[in-house]
This record gives C-alpha cells, structure tokens and sequence, in this order.
C-alpha cells in the first residue's frame, strides 16, 4: 500500500493534515471523506520530497517516548470513557500527535480495525511501542468490556514506572558525570602536566620520587602502546555488547546488576514493586494466573529475575498455587512470599499485591536517598586520591628541588 499525505477541511472549517495509507489516490480520497473532511490535497508522501520519503527514515529513527505514550493512553482512555467510536478516537488521536512515528502505527491501528482486526490484535502489531503488558490489558478491557477501567490501571503502572526508572537515572547522574570528569582530569593530568615537570626534575639531576616514576611509567605505556590499549578497549566493548545481547549474556549481566552493593538492593526493591503492582492489576482484570506469569515474565525488566518464572510457572501448572513455588525461587525477599501466601490463603491476593507493591514503593524512595548518601563521600575519597596522588607526583620533587637552591 502506498502512503498518502492530505489536507482537508474539518467540520469545524479548519485545515487538517495527516498520512494515511491506501491502494490509490482515489481510494484515498474516499478515506478521507470518511473521516467526515473536505479533502482539498491527496498526494503521494513520496512526491513531497522529491521523490525521496524523506519521512521515513525519521520515523525510522524517532522513538515514542514514555511521557508521549502515557499521553496517548490518557487521551484514550478519556474519549473511551466519553464513548466515542474507535475509529474517530484513533482518527483524532493521529491528527494531534506530534510524534511522526506514533501518528503512523495509530493511522495503522485505525486501518487494522476497519479492516476487521480487534483492538488488541492492532496495538500487538508493534511491541516495540506497545509492551506485552499494554497488550495484554488492552485485551482484558476488550474482552470484560471494561476498557476505560482497565486503562486508569495501565495508566497507574506506566506513570509508576517512569517515576521509579526517573528517580534512578536522577540518583546515578551526578556520580557518573563526576566520575567522566574524573576520567578526563586523570588524562590530562597524566599526558600533559606530570611529564613536563617530570623532565625539568630530570635536568636537574634529581632522582624522582616513587608517585612520579609511576606517573612517567603509565605516560610511556600510553604514547608508546595507546593503538593496543585503544584496540583493545574497542574489542573488549565491542564483545561486552554482543555477549549482553545474548540470552546467557543478558542474564549474567542482570545477576551482577542484583548483586552490586547498595544498588543491587535498589535494583531488586524496584523489581519487587513492579512485580506486585503488575500482578496486582493482571489479577484484578481476569487474565488467568499463567498468562499473568508469562506477562511478569517478559516485563519485569530483568533477565535474572524473569528466568526465576519459568520454575514458578511449572509449580503453578503442578497445582501448588503461586506462593509455594515463590519460595524456593531468588532474588524473592521473604516478607513478598509471606505476604503473597497471606493474600492467596485469605482470598485477598490483590490487596496484599497492593500492598507489597505500597511498601516497596517507600523502600525504593529510601535505597535512593542511601544512594545519594553513600556515592557522596565514595566519590569524595575517590577525588581525594587522585589529586593527592598526582599532588605528590608533583611536589614531592619540587620540593628537593627547592633544597637543591638553597
């Protein structure tokens, strides 16, 4: 099908715009005149451009972000709710988002539907915007006839999510940044102060100190031999990049994510809470308990974890319920297990998942201010060394120097 781009009057006597897809201009045309606009242009997106689709290889490299899809579902829910048809939600939703590439999967989403496709059939054409959650919900809110409902909980999950991976990125910022300056002040320092003061100790006959022969040693090694360590930094990253993209890669990655101190207590109060707010909703709309696991499983975010469900999955498929296989899996603390038998015995399973999901909530707020705490004066310390080392480096031998001028 080829992609049209057109102009049109509304109802309301304004110029609308959009790109829609159809077999022929005039096909198109009728498309158009469906949507309730007077069409004025219809014209092959191609042609716009000089017969290059320009278009294309920005929504190629454009990416929908969380805050423009926490957008979407809002604005979707809202006109569900005010029952609007969903095929002039979809029809408004396209003409007011600006992300090219959304506009694009939404015009495709509408013609999916008209086309006889169900809702969740159309939103589960793209999982690289629409997660095997969001999927999954979608059809719960289809199938129950609940879907406004079912969104407000989407819409909790998705806004709560970005708020913890927000607050993460905000804790980790300013150490990293230090840390790059750091890097950069090592450098400098290393290649360009220490071996010009080093050959004026040297002229004058004076015997440097150790922190200064160590200078000098790593200055040789790097101009002397920087293609190797260069070429060997590059391989080494390049391998670390595919051995992550593989299956054994990715876990042993998120493993050792789990167990870095202070971080890997966050990382894992984070997983928690997202595990008991997702099973809580997925619960809560009626998916059955082994497709909500297969759901945890391909979103809770980490490998390590998510292998952990597949023996869950083989307890629950045995008839032992969801809390006795939990026990024996990792990475579960104690009180979720407990918490979990408490709800599944009592009939109350959601409440309790609420509240693990309440509880870890405040634990994650808590590990990131202990994060911040601690980075502080680790990274203090770590300042601290460098320049003392490079201080010594330096005027240790100025100051034999100064002796030899007395």
């Amino acid at each position: 099908m080829t992609r049209y781009f057109y102009k049109a009057i509304n109802e309301l006597g304004n110029t609308v715009s959009g790109v829609l897809e159809s077999d022929s201009r005039e096909k198109a045309t009728e498309l158009v005149s469906e949507y309730g606009f007077i069409p004025s242009l219809v014209v092959e997106e191609s042609k716009l451009s000089g017969g290059f689709d320009f278009s294309a290889i920005k929504e190629k490299f454009s990416k929908v972000k969380v805050p423009e899809l926490i957008l979407f579902t809002k604005q979707f829910r809202t006109m569900i709710r005010s029952g609007v048809p969903i095929i002039s939600l979809l029809r408004v939703l396209e003409n007011q988002t600006e992300n090219s590439r959304l506009k694009k999967i939404i015009n495709k989403i509408s013609s999916g539907i008209r086309e006889g496709s169900t809702l969740y059939e159309s939103f589960n054409r793209y999982p690289d915007v629409f997660s095997k959650l969001y999927c999954s919900m979608i059809r719960a809110g289809e199938m129950s006839g609940v879907l406004a409902k079912v969104m407000d909980e989407l819409i909790y999950v998705l806004e709560h999510e970005h708020k913890i991976k927000s607050d993460i990125r905000s804790a980790l910022q300013y150490p990293v940044m230090v840390l790059i300056f750091l890097g950069a002040a090592f450098f400098i320092l290393l290649t360009f102060a220490v071996p010009r003061f080093a050959s004026i100790f040297l002229k004058a006959g004076l015997e440097l100190p150790l922190p200064t022969r160590i200078c000098m040693l790593l200055y040789q090694y790097l101009t002397s031999y920087w293609y190797i360590i260069l070429g060997c930094m590059a391989v080494g990253v390049v391998s670390l990049y595919f051995y992550i993209k593989t299956d054994r890669g990715l876990y042993v990655k998120d493993s050792f994510m789990l167990r870095i101190p202070v971080m890997g207590s966050l990382f894992v109060k984070a997983s928690m809470s997202r595990f008991a707010s997702i099973f809580a909703i997925l619960h809560d709309s009626g998916i059955p308990i082994l497709d909500a696991i297969n759901i945890l499983s391909t979103t809770i975010g980490n490998r390590a974890i998510s292998s952990e469900f597949d023996r869950i999955r083989e307890g629950v498929k045995e008839g032992r319920g969801i809390s006795v296989p939990l026990k024996s899996a990792r990475f579960f603390p104690p009180m979720v297990v407990d918490m979990v038998a408490i709800g599944e015995g009592a009939g109350r399973l959601s409440e309790m998942l609420r509240d693990i999901s309440s509880h870890y909530d405040e634990e994650v707020d808590y590990a990131i201010k202990q994060l911040s705490d601690a980075i502080v004066p680790v990274l203090t310390v770590g300042l601290a060394a460098i320049v003392g080392f490079f201080a010594l480096a330096i005027f240790l031998p100025m100051w034999d120097l100064s002796k030899l001028t007395m």
